[in-house]
């Protein structure tokens, strides 16, 4: 998924703190900032916030739906760049169609992984297919490539059977990482873990966690208590390094999904602007002036023109 902002921020990720105050020492709520992507899609941007960049390598999150895609053209993400990053589709709900730049045309279902590796460059493009669902509902993330891989080759890797397991009443997919034994078989190249959670309407699931991981925990469908705290759907609670397990219960009575992103704390700098992960602002232009010219390649099959690229900020792109 792309940011469209037209006029994008930089963003700089320095390593194990944001830029500004410090991070949450304790656990608390992140609040989501609302965005738009393709034909109006509305998102809730999770990550990266001004207090908070990084979640692990988790360096980008974004909600979007439950919504009503039965009309209309539902999720139009046309062709775009990406760098320096892994881009990790999931969905609760609904289809979406991936091409890209190396010729994939998949389809994404609930439960099933999208990874695309961008390392030194790839385009795609996400869209609702004409016969879907009446609802779309996911999240999609990047994830940052550390410096020895951020200049691989591109790739693309399709997961339709993750291991699922039983953690009491709940239901844990292990999407990325590994978790109680089971791992998944997508291919990441820093310590993560990614799970999506279903806990009963009632219950309270105590999920084991890794100590030395940092964890993002979003509410899915409604509100819900994550480690004691009120989470309403479509936020997230941020749960620094030290615990070794979290209680998640949904509230209202109702069965409760939640997306479970977490990491070793990221210790390298990072410059994020539109859709590229580098290191210094002369890497982003440069990035910038290759898709203009046209040299990541083509996305077959979209109908509609690629994304030209916002204006650079005045300011130098730089870490602080």
């Amino acid at each position: 998924m792309s940011n469209l902002d037209p006029a994008p921020q930089p963003v700089t990720l320095a390593p194990g703190k944001a830029a500004g105050p410090a991070v949450h020492q304790a656990p608390g709520v992140l609040e989501a900032r609302k965005a738009a992507v393709g034909d109006g899609t509305e998102v809730r941007r999770l990550l990266p916030q001004r207090t908070l960049r990084t979640i692990g390598a988790w360096c980008f999150l974004d909600h979007y739906g439950p919504d009503d895609v039965s009309a209309g053209p539902g999720m139009q993400v046309p062709p775009h760049p990406h760098t320096g990053l892994q881009t990790a589709s999931w969905l609760f709900g609904g289809l979406v169609l991936h091409r890209d730049s190396l010729g994939t045309e998949q389809l994404i279902r609930p439960g099933e992984l999208n990874l695309m590796t961008s390392g030194r460059g790839i385009a795609h493009s996400e869209e609702s297919p004409a016969r879907r669902p009446a609802v779309l509902h996911g999240v999609q993330l990047w994830i940052a490539l550390p410096a020895g891989e951020r200049f691989t080759d591109p790739g693309f890797a399709h997961q339709a059977d993750l291991p699922v397991l039983r953690a009491g009443d709940a239901t844990v997919t292990v999407v990325i990482g590994e978790h109680r034994g089971e791992r998944s078989p997508a291919t990441v190249y820093s310590p993560l873990v990614g799970l999506e959670v279903t806990v009963p309407g009632g219950a309270v699931a105590a999920l084991p966690l890794r100590r030395d991981f940092e964890h993002g925990v979003l509410a899915v469908d409604g509100p819900a208590t994550v480690a004691g705290l009120h989470v309403e759907p479509g936020l997230m609670a941020h749960l620094p390094t030290g615990p070794s397990s979290v209680q998640l219960a949904p509230s209202g009575g109702a069965a409760g999904r939640f997306f479970v992103a977490g990491g070793e704390p990221f210790a390298e700098r990072l410059v994020m602007w539109w859709n590229f992960v580098a290191r210094t602002g002369a890497e982003i232009a440069q990035y910038r002036s290759d898709w203009a010219a046209g040299r990541f390649g083509e996305v077959s099959g979209y109908p509609g023109e690629p994304l030209a690229a916002p204006p650079l900020p005045a300011l130098p792109l730089r870490p602080r």
